[in-house]
C-alpha cells in the first residue's frame, strides 16, 4: 500500500458537539448554542465548497437524541427545518448539493416537506456535497441495511451466498459514496458516538477540544493539515 501524505481528503465527517455546552458557558439557554452552530456549520460548508472538498457529511441529530428534553428536541427540530428552508436557496446560488440521511420517516411531515425541497433545489449542482445525517444512528443503519438485504433473499432477489462487503455498502445510506477520510469530532470528546460505522472503518480521527459554534475555518485548515501528514496504511503493515 502506497503512502498517501500530502493528498486532500475526498470526503470529511464531522461530530458537531459543543453547542450546549458552549451555550451553557455563556450563561444563555441551549437554543441558542443550537443557533450559533447552525451559523457556524454555514460557514463551514461555504468554505469546504471553495478549498474545492468534494464531500461533507455532518452528525446533526442521533437516534438517540430524542431522549433529551421534549423542549429542546422541538427547538432542535424546528431549527432544523427552518435551516433546511432557507438555506436551500443559498447553497443553490454556491453550487453546494444537500442530501439528507437517516431515518426520516419518523420526522413530522413539515421536516419531511423541507428535506424533499431542499434536496430537489439542490440535486444538479456540482460542488461538495453537504450531507446532513438526521435521526441517524451506525446501528439503526446496520439493522436497516439487514432488514433490507433479508426481504430481498426472501424475495429471491439475492442469494445469501451473494452477500459481501459490496452488497451491504450498496445498501448504506451512503451507497455511491467514498468513505469518509477523516472525521473530526468537537468538544473534546474522543469517541464516534455510532457515526458512520461501517464507513469510519479507515477513517483518521481528530478531535479538538473546541466547542462547535466556536470552530472555524482555521481550524479546518489546521485539520486537514494534519489528515496530510498521517500514513494511511488501510490494515498494511
Amino acid at each position: 500500500m502506497q503512502e498517501q501524505q500530502n493528498k486532500m481528503p475526498e470526503h470529511i465527517g464531522i461530530i458537531m458537539d459543543g453547542n450546549r455546552r458552549w451555550a451553557k458557558s455563556k450563561g444563555m439557554p441551549a437554543g441558542l448554542g443550537h443557533k450559533q452552530g447552525a451559523k457556524t456549520l454555514e460557514n463551514i460548508i461555504r468554505y469546504a465548497n471553495k478549498i474545492g472538498l468534494k464531500y461533507i457529511t455532518v452528525f446533526a441529530f442521533s437516534t438517540e437524541n430524542w431522549k433529551r428534553t421534549e423542549e429542546e428536541v422541538n427547538g432542535l427540530m424546528m431549527l432544523l427545518q427552518n435551516y433546511l428552508d432557507d438555506y436551500s436557496k443559498r447553497a443553490d446560488t454556491e453550487n453546494i448539493k444537500v442530501r439528507v440521511i437517516g431515518d426520516i420517516a419518523v420526522l413530522s411531515e413539515g421536516m419531511k416537506k423541507s428535506i424533499s425541497k431542499c434536496i430537489e433545489r439542490t440535486k444538479n449542482n456540482t460542488g461538495v456535497t453537504f450531507t446532513i445525517a438526521l435521526n441517524y444512528g451506525g446501528r439503526d443503519e446496520i439493522i436497516k441495511v439487514t432488514q433490507k438485504i433479508a426481504e430481498k433473499v426472501k424475495d429471491g432477489e439475492i442469494d445469501i451466498s451473494e452477500i459481501g462487503e459490496k452488497v451491504i455498502e450498496e445498501h448504506l445510506y451512503t451507497a455511491n459514496y467514498p468513505n469518509p477520510d477523516l472525521i473530526i469530532r468537537t468538544s473534546g470528546e474522543m469517541r464516534l458516538s455510532g457515526f458512520l460505522m461501517w464507513q469510519s472503518i479507515y477513517s483518521e480521527l481528530y478531535f479538538i477540544e473546541k466547542n462547535w459554534p466556536d470552530f472555524t475555518e482555521e481550524d479546518l485548515d489546521i485539520a486537514i493539515k494534519e489528515y496530510k501528514k498521517r500514513n494511511r496504511k488501510f490494515g498494511a503493515n
